[in-house]
């Protein structure tokens, strides 16, 4: 891999900087210049979740779901506080899986349009 590659992708952890070396192992170096771009803009950060998800606790439950493309949920946590707080309790303890799983996400998104383009 790329030295350049690899101080763009020095914020993400680790788990997820795995997975994304696994994703693009495949693809040529523009291809993975390309898609690390896209994928730095569309990401979601764990502490971005977090601060969102203790914000829950303070009446703007839910926004961390709206975040993750969760818009349901989102509207729920919203009009029920969080579902009484117990909601946002269980995402307070589970806001990297929630990041990693959109993250992951997203990445297959970006990953499938690369091919798709590069299929023209």
């Amino acid at each position: 891999m790329n030295p350049n590659f690899a101080i763009m992708m020095a914020n993400l952890e680790p788990e997820e900087a795995i997975f994304i070396q696994s994703l693009i192992k495949d693809l040529d170096e523009p291809q993975q210049q390309q898609f690390l771009a896209m994928y730095q803009n569309k990401r979601r950060d764990t502490t971005l979740i977090l601060i969102t998800t203790i914000m829950g606790f303070f009446g703007f439950a839910g926004i961390q779901r709206f975040l993750t493309d969760r818009i349901g949920m989102g509207i729920l946590y919203f009009f029920t506080g969080g579902l009484c707080l117990i909601g946002t309790i269980v995402d307070l303890v589970n806001y990297k899986s929630l990041t990693l799983e959109y993250n992951r996400q997203v990445a297959a998104e970006i990953l499938t349009t690369l091919k798709l383009w590069s299929n023209r």
